[in-house]
């Protein structure tokens, strides 16, 4: 069997990939001296094992082992013809195949067409949010399994096409704002996450006062990630705190590309760098998914609850029925939050 291109002999081993139901990995390949490819391997994802990692004594969480030493693969070769022949093939793996139902999730059968990029940034520029235009082009297609990506996938491209939209103007302002802020007081805090492609990503800053207040108010620390920076949406979050007046005082502050849990875990180990790694006591958030499973990974020992205004807004959403039902309801609902006895363990 040949093939006129490279790209011709991986749609074809990806498409048998998806009938059989595993993913597919473009492996080593070698060069003529007019930098042609002459040869490649195609192997399943499955390939190989993956190495030692020098944290895994501390990691708490690791990532699920996705390499068996599969030795499924296809290799192609055009050094005789100029066409890619196939010169190997082993169709026998180490592993259990997904079934067909289940292929489009392979990451190998994953990939965003035109079209749908073109409506994906319509949808953007239009302030429509990432689940229901996701939801839409799924129905369009008449499934999610046709749709050809998921909604990770969705997200993943925005963040990149945000990130790639922001002017070099933008960068260079806010990195000279921090710069002068940090040579007007040699105490000010800043960080930078950037990308593979050095754009940036995640920025947090703390002033001298910050670190202050949190030092003598910094036990209770409410994290707010509901403010939205204007035409982008990109969340502005930050660590909040009362003082002895009952005053509301600013402990950090951040600006975020995304709120998924790499994000929190970055900024949650830069705020406590910045606070010489004094970690609170206890922390509020809202009932974000991402978020709390950055805290447990990063400060475990930290006491997570949920803030009381997110409670009664979700209580408000899902037990609107019961609010207008029962006329007391509403009184037993603040008696449950509010009236409680702590019960010493013996």
């Amino acid at each position: 069997m040949e093939f006129e291109t490279e790209d011709a002999a991986y749609n074809f081993y990806n498409d048998y990939a998806y009938r059989v139901g595993f993913s597919v990995r473009i492996s080593k390949g070698h060069k003529d001296k007019y930098g042609k490819i002459v040869n490649r391997v195609f192997c399943c994802s499955c390939e190989g094992y993956r190495g030692k990692d020098k944290r895994e004594d501390n990691v708490k969480n690791p990532r699920p082992q996705s390499r068996f030493g599969c030795l499924a693969k296809m290799k192609v070769n055009s050094r005789l013809t100029g066409k890619y022949r196939v010169t190997e093939f082993i169709a026998e793996h180490a592993h259990e195949t997904t079934t067909p139902s289940k292929s489009h999730l392979l990451r190998s059968q994953r990939k965003m067409t035109i079209p749908q990029v073109a409506e994906v940034h319509l949808a953007d520029d239009s302030g429509i949010t990432p689940k229901a235009s996701c939801e839409l082009l799924a129905r369009r297609a008449g499934g999610r399994e046709n749709l050809g990506f998921i909604p990770e996938d969705y997200r993943n491209y925005l963040r990149s096409k945000r990130t790639m939209q922001m002017k070099s103007g933008d960068t260079g302002g806010v990195l000279e704002y921090l710069q002068k802020m940090q040579l007007e007081d040699s105490n000010f805090f800043y960080a930078i996450q950037v990308d593979e492609d050095d754009l940036i990503t995640n920025i947090f800053w703390a002033d001298v006062k910050m670190m202050i207040d949190y030092s003598y108010f910094g036990d209770v620390v409410c994290f707010d990630t509901t403010y939205r920076k204007n035409k982008e949406g990109r969340p502005f979050a930050m660590f909040v705190g009362v003082n002895h007046h009952k005053l509301t005082i600013i402990f950090g502050a951040a600006l975020l590309y995304d709120e998924t849990t790499e994000s929190f875990i970055w900024l949650f180990n830069t705020f406590a760098k910045a606070m010489s790694e004094k970690k609170p006591k206890t922390i509020l958030t809202d009932q974000d998914a991402a978020m709390a499973k950055a805290l447990a990974l990063v400060w475990p020992e930290t006491c997570h609850r949920l803030c009381i205004w997110h409670l009664y807004q979700n209580a408000l959403k899902k037990l609107s029925i019961v609010f207008g039902k029962f006329q007391d309801f509403s009184k037993d609902f603040n008696k449950c939050i509010y009236e409680y006895e702590e019960e010493k363990v013996m």
